[in-house]
């Protein structure tokens, strides 16, 4: 077999319902290392939250941020950071509404709201301390993500008036924001643009929402049994749920490990 690149997404993927690296997944993905493939994370994420899944499978490359960020062998090879005027119009939005905002970029999250409880709630969610608050932060660090504290309903809203940006809620209380023509898809083409590897040669791994333009775009793709319905159907084929081993029997089925 022609050695391949693999792409994974991380939670409900890599890890199962208790946030933890199934041993068959680690053994299959290093026995896959062995057999000459290479490997990449892609993931809705920040870099700062990648550190404990890279460490412990020994990886370098990686798709944050769905897209806006791009690292292959430790080196940033695409940046896409949220215009400032763009983020100084959502500022100015979300100020008059009394929204919360946190900013990320590579290293961190800050808040642009002092001590708010939606923010709290999915701080604890993250098991992430509450951010240090800046409210002009994006004015002198790049932004690639926002989270943007708004229901359903003004989730609408915020997309009409920000055409430019992509809403893709994560929890009941916050949507991410980021770039409108970003996703995990776009992240992949950058790390093709880089290797010698072509999208025949990409198969990617997922189940979520954010998840679905990636299983759609590669040669092949796997959606996990316990993924959303949208990313089962943009799937090659329909693997085992996480807590199931489904990650480790798809690579087996595939013949990576």
């Amino acid at each position: 077999m022609k050695n391949k690149i693999l792409f994974f997404d991380i939670d409900g993927t890599l890890y199962n319902s208790e946030k933890k690296l199934p041993r068959a997944t680690y053994n299959a993905i290093q026995k896959a290392k062995e057999n000459g493939h290479e490997i990449a994370i892609a993931t809705g994420r920040s870099p700062f939250f990648l550190k404990p899944v890279l460490e412990e499978l020994g990886l370098d490359s990686f798709v944050s941020f769905n897209g806006q960020y791009v690292v292959y062998k430790g080196k940033v090879i695409s940046k896409r950071p949220i215009p400032m005027e763009t983020i100084d119009k959502l500022v100015a939005q979300a100020t008059n509404e009394n929204v919360p905002i946190v900013y990320l970029d590579d290293v961190k999250m800050t808040s642009a709201t002092k001590d708010d409880e939606r923010v709290q709630v999915s701080m604890d969610s993250l098991y992430y301390p509450m951010p240090e608050v800046d409210e002009e932060y994006y004015k002198h660090s790049d932004i690639y993500q926002i989270l943007l504290y708004v229901n359903e309903k003004e989730e609408g809203n915020y997309a009409s008036l920000f055409p430019e940006l992509k809403f893709i809620r994560w929890h009941k209380f916050s949507v991410d924001v980021i770039n409108k023509d970003v996703s995990k898809a776009y992240g992949i083409e950058q790390f093709l643009k880089n290797t010698d590897f072509d999208i025949e040669d990409a198969i990617a791994f997922g189940d979520g929402l954010n998840d679905v333009e990636m299983l759609q775009s590669v040669g092949t793709s796997v959606a996990m049994g316990n993924g959303h319905k949208k990313a089962k159907e943009a799937a090659t084929f329909v693997t085992d749920h996480v807590d199931h081993d489904g990650l480790a029997l798809a690579m087996k089925k595939l013949g990576l490990c």
